[in-house]
């Protein structure tokens, strides 16, 4: 269930510099009232759509079919000591490929943690590590958990992700094949790591942010990319990354969904949006089974 709403277009893109840290509370608040509703505040609007964690629940974490909970593992170039969430299939006489979830900007939350159940239902072995493992881990609230991110260092939280790859590829249950997928400044992740590691097995990125095309010769795994029509933040960068790709001969899908919004994919916030959603994670399978499961 989630909680879309028609909210003005203008709303959306202060709601987007707000969660991206380019506007603060006090500036979402009084430029939005500018735009709310006779009788609604700006504070009422600015709850009403930040995400509500109930909904985060498509696979419930006890499901019989899939085992769940929280490892440790080693990040010697990172923070030492990391932390994560690790989903699996309950029952399976085989080894299984891995798929590495990078959350948003604002730590491992609920809704990251049920995408790693819902990866571990369609037959793979998830890891979702937690960035704000150095600081406690995730506070139980995104306004703390992005205040949190933005005190590690970028350059340490990505040999943190990089580690994560390895301790899933190494991992005894696992086949050895090793994809990502990330949303937000997790999919902007995925793209470094893609960069960073001629042997990730695949990368589906969410809106996030596009490295300098001038890297793009680095990448060997295929890649899928799914981006929001509305969103003039991440998607301005595209054209130059795309020319990047082309010109380096990677192999790539992208896939354009009109008239959504960034975080279209994140079910516990009212720019949600179903149909969108669930085709893009259908994709994401495919594409998963394709690259990880099979020698395609």
């Amino acid at each position: 269930m989630s909680r879309k709403f028609d909210v003005d277009e203008r709303v959306w893109k202060l709601f987007d510099g707000y969660v991206h840290g380019t506007v603060s509370r006090r500036q979402f608040l009084e430029r939005a009232a500018r735009f709310t509703a006779t009788g609604v505040s700006a504070a009422t609007l600015l709850s009403a759509l930040s995400p509500d964690y109930a909904l985060a629940q498509q696979v419930d974490p006890g499901d019989p079919s899939i085992s769940a909970g929280y490892k440790k593992y080693a990040s010697p170039k990172g923070a030492g000591v990391m932390r994560g969430y690790f989903a699996r299939p309950s029952k399976s006489g085989h080894k299984l490929p891995g798929v590495v979830v990078i959350h948003e900007n604002r730590g491992l939350n609920p809704y990251i943690e049920d995408v790693a159940r819902r990866l571990a239902v369609a037959g793979f072995i998830a890891f979702a590590p937690d960035a704000l493992t150095p600081l406690g881990g995730y506070p139980g609230n995104d306004d703390d958990g992005r205040a949190l991110q933005r005190q590690r260092d970028r350059e340490e939280m990505t040999e943190d992700f990089v580690a994560a790859v390895e301790f899933l590829r190494e991992h005894p249950d696992t086949s050895g094949r090793v994809g990502a997928v990330g949303f937000c400044f997790g999919g902007g992740m995925v793209l470094e790591l893609a960069i960073r590691l001629p042997d990730l097995d695949a990368g589906v990125a969410f809106y996030g942010r596009h490295p300098d095309a001038n890297r793009a010769a680095a990448i060997r795994a295929p890649l899928m990319l799914n981006h929001a029509g509305l969103d003039e933040r991440v998607n301005a960068s595209w054209p130059a990354f795309e020319k990047g790709l082309k010109a380096a001969g990677v192999d790539y899908v992208h896939h354009d969904y009109e008239d959504v919004q960034h975080g279209f994919h994140n079910d516990t916030t009212p720019r949600y949006d179903q149909d969108a959603a669930e085709l893009a994670w259908t994709r994401t399978v495919e594409f998963f089974d394709k690259h990880l499961k099979s020698d395609g």
